[in-house]
């Protein structure tokens, strides 16, 4: 039975998709997509005119770290995998983080995450680079496909089958449901501190200019790629039934979530960097998290399961 023959009944499964985009939010979805890169390929030559004051390099890392950790340790290992469990304000406070990364609404990007691992790099895998065949223009395809064409389809991932734990959380429905406001929160929450501390309209259009538009394009592209390159290119030290790989150039930039192999061997495991030398700082995160009794039931990956799942040589 493929995904397109699967339709809801008493007795049977849920349907995978629960209807399409409306135009509102396919029209955001390219704003969202071409504006960042916009100002990105401006970023260059504004540096160069303007350059880039201290008020503009730490709004950007103070927002890129906050958003950047709300996808990894929040969206991702919190509510897509529960690698561990979180008090409610910790809850929210990750729901909120993750939504200022701009890249969706808490619950539908758990969705389309957790049907990405039902069905990895096989038919149902909402963003798999394989899906073209693995010829030259198929790989080409497949790559453009992975890392944003996937955005632009128009199903939606049925949120009642595959999130059914977050549709019934008051709390995560309500950050969900504040989406919109915390993106504003989000863009132009630098502009903001940057025209309070330069005490000027230049220092918030700069802060605009770096810490929302550059900083959204650098993180979605960074998570985009461990869709697109951490399934194509990259080491495969364990077992898995996908393609997933290990690139390491993208570590610190992704806070440890491109040692994707280790991920997709142990998807609920709270540290994905389990080599020597692999940095994981969501991980530490996590660590911390733990440490201030605001984590419990962390699930750390014991040395017996990591030497279980590796290759044998």
């Amino acid at each position: 039975m493929t995904l397109l023959d699967e339709r809801s009944t008493p007795e049977g499964p849920k349907p995978v998709f629960e209807g399409t985009k409306r135009w509102g939010e396919q029209t955001m979805l390219y704003v969202m997509v071409i504006l960042p890169f916009l100002a990105f390929a401006a970023a260059i030559p504004v540096a160069w005119g303007w350059g880039l004051s201290w008020t503009d390099a730490i709004l950007f890392v103070v927002f890129y770290i906050i958003s950047g950790l709300g996808i990894t340790v929040g969206y991702h290992r919190l509510f897509t995998h529960a690698s561990f469990k979180a008090n409610r304000p910790l809850r929210i406070a990750m729901a909120v983080a993750g939504s200022m990364a701009i890249e969706g609404p808490v619950i539908r990007w758990v969705a389309d995450h957790r049907r990405h691992h039902a069905f990895s790099d096989r038919d149902g895998d909402p963003h798999s680079p394989w899906r073209f065949g693995e010829s030259t223009t198929g790989m080409l395809k497949g790559f453009w496909f992975a890392h944003l064409g996937w955005l632009f389809d128009l199903d939606h991932t049925n949120r009642d089958k595959y999130t059914p734990d977050l549709m019934a959380d008051q709390d995560i429905r309500r950050v969900d449901a504040l989406f919109p406001v915390i993106f504003l929160v989000s863009m132009f929450g630098p502009a903001l501190l940057g025209g309070l501390i330069t005490m000027s309209w230049t220092g918030a259009l700069s802060a605009f200019f770096w810490a929302s538009l550059v900083r959204v394009f650098l993180l979605h592209h960074v998570t985009w790629s461990i869709n697109s390159v951490c399934h194509m290119i990259g080491e495969r030290p364990f077992t898995t039934r996908d393609k997933s790989a290990n690139f390491w150039p993208l570590a610190i930039l992704s806070f440890g979530e491109s040692w994707h192999n280790m991920h997709h061997a142990d998807p609920t495991a709270a540290r994905h960097g389990v080599l020597r030398g692999q940095i994981d700082e969501s991980a530490r995160v996590i660590w911390l998290f733990e440490k201030f009794g605001w984590a419990t039931d962390v699930r750390w990956p014991k040395p017996e399961r990591i030497d279980k799942l590796k290759v044998v040589k």
